[in-house]
């Protein structure tokens, strides 16, 4: 069966990556993980995160998301449950006419069939059209290897039968642009050319992309080389926009430190610190007149250990500037820092 298939790949990845932590099968399977707002330049964004099957690599060096998973298989009825769930939800309900943009995550790839549902996908879209009558970019996260264009394709005529035009974009963790950090130090297991034919595949359709990097990802990286792996990251992504002729939006996330994973221990032994918010505001500033949009990831969920956040007392007023930022792109805001 896929999920006996799916589960032994979930265990595998987690020993490969040398994880400790044990999954949430104890979590009420007819209830989302999460849902958080945020604020960015393109209006609200709504992110909601499924609880579902657990990330089928389960390697990379500090992640721990498949923890807030199951192991096992989640049904479609469960997850359409869940899409009921979201769509009571108060909040939701009250901020329907501002939401301009909803990110989609399982907390590993929400377009992989084995781990999420097709029937409960297209369900959400239906519940999406009926409810959210003014999203114009739906973002689905997920490894490159589970994107299929027709499927894309097909979601998009489903998503213009609402009430506004809506762009898919796909959000892929890159995490580092230096290859030796990327898939042998992070196991990330992602080339660049993979990327490469990534963008190309969504370019006709006017598909976007959104990459995840994540600054001072691994241990043995000072604070100015994690500054500059990201401003390569913007260097090369800003090519690739051009290159291929699609929108590629750069999300910078902080690095934190999540347990059982040995970035934990790492931490724990006194060998990784996390990057300093200023850092990212330093790195981001790069990204001025390039072809790519930057976003700066300013939320740990909650799973960061003590004293493994990358937020640190007093960096409040800081946070303050850099949402502004988010919300204008305005780059004077990081000068003035």
């Amino acid at each position: 069966m896929v999920e006996n298939r799916a589960e032994r790949q979930i265990l595998r990845g987690t020993r490969e990556g040398g994880k400790t932590y044990s999954f949430d099968d104890e979590h009420d399977k007819r209830k989302p993980a999460q849902r958080w707002f945020q604020s960015s330049h393109e209006g609200d964004i709504f992110f909601l995160v499924f609880y579902s099957q657990a990330c089928r690599w389960s390697k990379c060096l500090g992640c721990n998301l498949p923890s807030k998973c199951s192991q096992f298989h989640i049904d479609y009825e469960a997850l359409m449950a869940q899409v009921d769930h979201a769509f009571s939800d108060e909040e939701l309900l009250a901020r329907s006419d501002s939401v301009r943009k909803v990110i989609l995550s399982n907390n590993g790839s929400m377009l992989d069939e084995a781990t999420f549902s097709s029937t409960a996908l297209m369900y959400l879209l239906a519940r999406m059209n009926m409810h959210l009558p003014h999203v114009t970019i739906l973002t689905f996260e997920s490894r490159p290897e589970y994107v299929d264009i027709a499927e894309l394709e097909m979601m998009s005529r489903t998503l213009k039968e609402g009430g506004t035009e809506t762009q898919l974009e796909i959000a892929i963790g890159l995490e580092a642009y230096d290859e030796r950090i990327r898939n042998e130090a992070f196991r990330k297991g992602l080339d660049l050319d993979v990327l490469e034919r990534l963008a190309a595949d969504l370019a006709p359709y006017k598909f976007r992309l959104k990459c995840y990097v994540m600054q001072k990802p691994v241990p043995g990286m000072s604070d100015a080389e994690a500054v500059e792996d990201v401003r390569q990251a913007i260097d090369y992504l800003g090519k690739v926009a051009s290159r291929h002729g699609v929108e590629i939006n750069v999300h910078v996330n902080p690095t934190y430190v999540s347990s059982g994973t040995p970035l934990a221990e790492s931490f724990e032994r006194g060998e990784y610190v996390p990057p300093r918010l200023m850092d990212v505001a330093q790195a981001a500033k790069h990204a001025r007149d390039k072809d790519v949009s930057v976003f700066l990831g300013l939320y740990d969920e909650g799973l960061a250990v003590e004293g493994g956040s990358f937020m640190r007392p007093g960096d409040e007023g800081l946070v303050a500037r850099l949402e502004e930022f988010n919300r204008t792109q305005d780059f004077n805001i990081l000068d003035r820092l």
